[in-house]
């Protein structure tokens, strides 16, 4: 080693890779314009590789590079970025672990990145495609890499980038995503002593560009006392497009109305209307949370506008679905809870947005034109045009206002809305109707509505929503005019003594009540309320629903209390119920810690619930819940009971998550019938490279491709893997964000090599996007390589021709490889000239891609 430095090295001979890299680290740390002398390595000159482009330490060799571009510390894109050789002379050298490379930035890239050309014209004379020196051209701007992660952090300040909020995608980043056909089924079913249901809904789509075409049906068949009763519902059968341009969303077809200005309707026409999935999160509504109480082994169903979208069977005790996929933005959700003697509570869900507050100069619109549709046979479908319009305007108030029109029917409505700073959000509205109703008289009326929203981060309280709609005796809807007769009642064919739905037009609506309110105690857990009261003009009954419930937890044990009460007109008593459950994991008598949680008993837990109803019954349930697997995508309940109306009873279930679909399966029993159970869940999709299954669908999912990667699994996706192709289908992406898709390299085999296991997307609405990972698949060798007797100099690049799998030479002319196929030609250099590379042929034995690393030789010529 000569070295400028006063503190001379003196020479060694190293005999392993590891030490002369501890030599080249020792020699070299502290000083510079140091000088390796590979006398080092060997006295033999000739055995040792041209390491010039070593000696500047982690050097990297320029081309193009596939890096995740972070801009302000937010993941921007994932692009092919050009990186060159960076000067380390310069006085703006990059940092060490940049592999002495430096980002070529051209405009496009900084345009996508959000950065303010106006502000700059200087950059006007960078032609399209040329680099854009960052640091020179912007103060305060920077661009650093990070080799070993390929990331790339872009800073730019502030003043230069254009006014876009935190967390938005610009358009030119949004992705169409691929052709492809796409199928979804749900299927469950129940058998029992004396009835049986089951249900099946078929989803298909076909993606064409930016075009989705969508078809959702249900087919389902109830038995009981030899009576049937069911039948095919189309429920939707349209086309959709994203309109970016206009940031809208386009469907030609079956579709349903929002409810920010009227109540929603179900339509076959057309509908063009502003998409708040396009804008930042901070413009964007919320989902709704089913809650209720079951007394029993229960049937849950749910319906919107006219149509079963859901059905799910619960054990004892208060449940939540917050997993539920509804058809349509909005709409009210009519829940029906069937228990195991036969009886049922209904109740209905409002499902509307918050207050209808807008950005300061943003517009919000929606147009529909079309017949009206409903799920009832007792409606007709009349021509209707429907247009709202929502304008935030200057001091934090919103405008807005619409117009419905048919032959039967013209509504007229204009509201306002006002942010009022530490007092929350309220709006109201006063909608006029002029309604012709079947019995040929002619209705006018006005209803008005208030809403009110507000979080008080300082008291840990939240009102969700809080609303009241006021009508007078004449105020009728456009759907209240779709009927053909003034009232209607319809039972069940299969007991005609149950009341399955009824409309009065006699008895229409008066006032409606509807909230939800939330507060946190700290420490002492949280409470909740929620519900909703409907009068009547002339009817004095009414539906209601309520629920009210407090939630804690205390070293691992979490339990609830929660009270309900629900009403609806045409039943003469009310349902009420009470409830407690308590959840104790066995962990919590052990002292393992959650990080050290393997074994059966640490994913595991106990559960007690009792329900206790307006008629003084009592139901006691107890049991044991847990997960099983590696993976843990297996959950199973075992529990017994006891109550006052049903005597003993108890139940069994089995969920299982897999990387082809959802599969459960349940039994109960009590003193009066005995019932069996069952759910299936999948979806599959036909891409240009075959036909991919996996679990249930999204309206937007990313297909992952790994070919030859087989099963890989998708980090933080319970029981999604790739299939014995290297294919998946990750469902429930979301759109016109960036969608982080991982594979986790831990559960590769020995023979199974991603070179980057991270890719992100950005889906258009309805999309599916295709995320494409590098996997070499192989042997993994040690590969000892000789010419002419003699081992080949160490630091030798070597690069498999086929697959492009290469590694560096290092004592005795020994190179690890991996993902080789088992026979190829390997590309050796040492040197710049024609005689410092060789050719090594090689032949593995087929057996070798069993072992975990095979060693080989090889001679190169």
């Amino acid at each position: 080693m000569n070295s400028h430095s006063r503190m001379p090295c003196a020479p060694l001979r190293p005999t392993s890779l590891a030490l002369s890299i501890f030599a080249v680290i020792y020699c070299t740390s502290g000083h510079a314009e140091s000088y390796f002398n590979p006398a080092f390595l060997s006295d033999d000159a000739g055995s040792v590789a041209d390491l010039a482009r070593y000696a500047q330490g982690n050097r990297q060799p320029a081309g193009v590079y596939q890096v995740d571009i972070w801009r302000n510390g937010e993941l921007a894109t994932t692009r092919d970025i050009r990186f060159d050789e960076a000067d380390p002379s310069s006085a703006s050298a990059p940092p060490a672990k940049s592999g002495g490379l430096v980002p070529c930035l051209d405009s496009a890239l900084l345009k996508l990145l959000g950065l303010n050309f106006k502000a700059f014209p200087e950059l006007a004379k960078y032609k399209d495609g040329q680099c854009i020196p960052l640091e020179q051209e912007i103060l305060g701007a920077s661009a650093e890499l990070d080799f070993s992660k390929l990331r790339l952090d872009i800073s730019l300040p502030q003043a230069s980038m254009l006014g876009t909020a935190r967390g938005y995608i610009p358009p030119e980043q949004w992705d169409e995503g691929i052709s492809a056909a796409l199928f979804n089924y749900n299927l469950s079913g129940s058998q029992g002593d004396r009835d049986s249901s089951q249900y099946l809904n078929l989803q298909s789509g076909l993606n064409l560009g930016p075009w989705r075409l969508r078809s959702n049906g249900s087919l389902s068949r109830n038995e009981y006392d030899g009576k049937s009763s069911g039948g095919w519902q189309n429920i939707s059968t349209y086309a959709q497009r994203s309109v970016i341009p206009l940031k809208s969303e386009l469907v030609v077809g079956d579709g349903n109305t929002n409810s920010d200005v009227f109540d929603s309707i179900g339509f076959r026409g057309a509908r063009l209307w502003s998409n708040d999935q396009m804008y930042p999160d901070s413009m964007r509504g919320y989902a709704p949370t089913v809650r209720g109480i079951a007394r029993s082994n229960a049937k849950v169903t749910v319906a919107q506008n006219g149509y079963v979208i859901y059905q799910t069977y619960v054990t004892p005790g208060e449940f939540n679905i917050e997993d539920m996929y509804a058809t349509s933005s909005s709409g009210d959700l009519e829940v029906t809870v069937e228990e195991t003697d036969g009886s049922k509570t209904k109740y209905s869900i409002p499902y509307s947005s918050v207050p209808l507050l807008q950005r300061e100069g943003r517009l919000k619109y929606d147009l529909t034109v079309g017949n009206f549709r409903s799920g009832s046979s007792g409606q007709q479908a009349p021509t209707f045009v429907q247009g709202t319009l929502i304008a935030g305007m200057q001091g934090g108030y919103t405008l807005y206002g619409g117009t419905q029109m048919s032959t039967d029917y013209k509504a007229l409505s204009f509201g306002a809305g006002k942010n009022l700073g530490d007092w929350g959000a309220i709006s109201l509205d006063l909608t006029s109707a002029w309604s012709h109703l079947p019995d040929s008289t002619d209705k006018t009326g006005q209803s008005l509505r208030f809403l009110y929203a507000k979080t008080l981060n300082d008291y840990g309280t939240t009102f969700q929503l809080l609303g009241y709609r006021y009508s007078t005796e004449g105020f009728y809807t456009l759907s209240d005019t779709a009927w053909k007769s003034m009232s209607r009642y319809d039972y069940s064919e299969s007991d005609p003594s149950e009341l399955v739905s009824y409309h009065d037009l006699n008895h229409n609506k008066k006032g409606r009540f509807q909230g939800s309110i939330s507060q946190t105690l700290n420490d002492y857990g949280a409470l909740y309320a929620s519900g909703s009261e409907q009068t009547y003009w002339g009817e004095s009954q009414s539906d209601v629903w309520y629920q009210f419930g407090y939630t804690n937890h205390w070293r691992g044990i979490s339990y609830s209390l929660a009270w309900s009460w629900s009403q609806s007109v045409g039943y003469n008593e009310a349902d009420r119920a009470i409830t407690f459950n308590v959840s104790i994991p066995f962990s919590a008598f052990g002292g393992s810690s959650s990080s050290s949680r393997s074994g059966l008993l640490d994913n595991a837990y106990a559960t007690l619930s009792t329900v206790r109803n307006s008629n003084g019954n009592n139901a006691v349930q107890a049991g044991v819940a847990g997960t099983l697997l590696e993976t843990r995508n297996l959950n199973y309940g075992i529990s017994q009971g006891n109550s006052d109306y049903g005597g003993h009873s108890g139940s069994a279930n089995l969920d299982w998550r897999g990387a082809y679909g959802n599969l459960g399966l349940a039994y109960s029993y009590d003193e009066q019938q005995s019932r069996y159970s069952w759910q299936a869940a999948g979806g599959a999709v036909v891409h240009e490279n075959g036909v991919t299954f996996g679990q249930p669908l999204g309206d937007t999912n990313v297909l992952v491709k790994a070919p030859g990667a087989s099963n890989v699994q998708v980090e933080n996706q319970t029981g999604v893997k790739t299939d014995w192709r290297g294919y998946t289908v990750l469902p429930y992406a979301t759109a016109f964000r960036a969608n982080r898709v991982a594979l986790d390299t831990n559960s590769m085999d020995d023979h199974t090599d991603i070179i980057n296991n991270v890719s992100n997307v950005v889906p258009t609405q309805g999309a599916l996007v295709r995320a494409s990972f590098d996997a070499h698949v192989g042997v993994r060798a040690i590969v000892t390589l000789t010419r002419g007797n003699k081992a080949l100099p160490f630091g030798s690049s070597v690069q498999e021709a086929g697959s492009g799998v290469s590694g560096i030479v290092g004592d005795e002319g020994q190179v690890y490889l991996a993902g080789l196929p088992l026979q190829g030609e390997l590309q050796i250099r040492w040197g710049d000239g024609d005689s410092e590379q060789c050719v090594a042929k090689y032949s593995l034995p087929d057996d070798s891609l069993k072992e975990a690393v095979t060693i080989a030789a090889a001679t190169c010529e």
